[in-house]
């Protein structure tokens, strides 16, 4: 009768560790998908930025229409892209034609002095900063769901439920770079 009651209580305990590793790797995805929404929400608030930042802009810039044009393409690509990670391209090509656009602005002083301009460009070097630290946050969050998919026995329970690692944002070799203004 004792090895009865052995048994069932190591069934016991590993059924509670089953529960356990479940939980975990529920809470692990979970927290995973809502990085991914925190960078779509920062993301879509850039969006919504740069229609009042080109309009500002318009005025002044009426040399560098080029600029202003490549803007508005990456935000058109931004807005006709997929899911979030499939997005990440544009996001950065975003990015970087938006860091050209104040690379320009540098030559134009009644530009940089006007009130709505200055305010814009704060929030969306805020939204960039927060976008950062979005994917970052998500980076973090992948890497701990990651290690508990692979680590072992874990790797099993997470076979078995389906749980599967995730990828991480990369910046793109565009991002690297240094911005280019020419004149």
């Amino acid at each position: 009768m004792n090895i009865i009651y052995i048994l069932l209580g190591v069934v016991a305990l590993v059924g509670l560790w089953l529960i356990y590793v479940y939980n975990r790797l529920v809470r692990l995805k979970m927290r995973s998908d809502e990085a991914l929404s925190d960078i779509d929400v920062q993301t879509k608030r850039r969006f919504d930025l740069i229609p009042n930042l080109i309009e500002t802009v318009k005025g002044y810039m009426t040399h560098e229409n080029e600029v202003l044009t490549k803007v508005t393409e990456a935000r058109s690509k931004v807005a006709s892209g997929g899911d979030t990670l499939n997005r990440a391209e544009s996001e950065n090509m975003l990015s970087s034609t938006l860091k050209t656009l104040f690379a320009v602005s540098e030559n134009y002083p009644d530009l940089k002095a006007n009130a709505n301009f200055l305010d814009l460009q704060r929030e969306l070097a805020d939204t960039e900063n927060k976008i950062q630290a979005s994917r970052r946050f998500y980076n973090s969050v992948v890497m701990d769901l990651n290690t508990a998919i692979e680590t072992f026995p874990i790797n099993f329970v997470s076979s078995v439920f389906g749980f599967f690692k995730k990828d991480f944002f990369k910046a793109e070799n565009e991002e690297k770079e240094n911005v280019q203004v020419k004149f």
